[in-house]
């Protein structure tokens, strides 16, 4: 049943990832939020592809296999949506690193912690955990940027990425049961 359960959760990303594959409008609005939530996503989504890239190097279990390759494929390509994003807006594609001070920072993973993962003795609980707290992180920078953004292009990707998280948090928490 958890093959199902996998299933599930990668058609629920790819459909995120292929949803947006236009790039916004530029006649659609755009305000300093939207701005910052992307350049901060595509940051917080190398960060979770280099995640996912050590999970699928190290892990034995073929559910966190076919998950890890999930999160990277569908960030990458999430990735090249928002650098679209930002070109067409003609902004940078990346904020100043005072900028995300403004914007209550950005929740990231810490460098240290990915070289304690690539070293765990318990690898699939460490890296489970460390994803869920990235895929919560992004989860709340989504939220923000439903509330406070202007784009409804990028608005309703924010929502999508909330629904696909939660999904990978549920699916994790319950690989993390077994």
């Amino acid at each position: 049943m958890r093959g199902g359960h996998v299933l599930a959760v990668l058609l629920l990303l790819l459909s995120v990832a292929c949803g947006q594959a236009g790039s916004a409008e530029k006649a659609e609005p755009v305000n300093a939020d939207d701005v910052m939530f992307v350049q901060m996503m595509v940051q917080h989504h190398r960060q979770g592809i280099e995640i996912a890239g050590i999970g699928a190097s190290r892990t034995a279990d073929p559910e966190v296999k076919t998950l890890t390759a999930a999160i990277e494929s569908t960030q990458q390509d999430e990735v090249e949506m928002m650098l679209r994003w930002l070109h067409d807006w003609d902004q940078p594609l990346t904020a100043a690193s005072v900028a995300h001070d403004h914007h209550g920072g950005m929740p990231e993973t810490d460098r240290q912690r990915l070289q304690q993962l690539r070293k765990s003795q318990n690898f699939d609980y460490d890296l489970l955990t460390v994803l869920i707290e990235h895929q919560d992180g992004a989860v709340t920078m989504a939220a923000d940027e439903v509330t406070r953004g202007a784009n409804p292009a990028v608005q309703q990707w924010a929502a999508q990425v909330q629904t696909s998280r939660r999904a990978q948090i549920a699916m994790m928490t319950d690989l993390l049961k077994r």
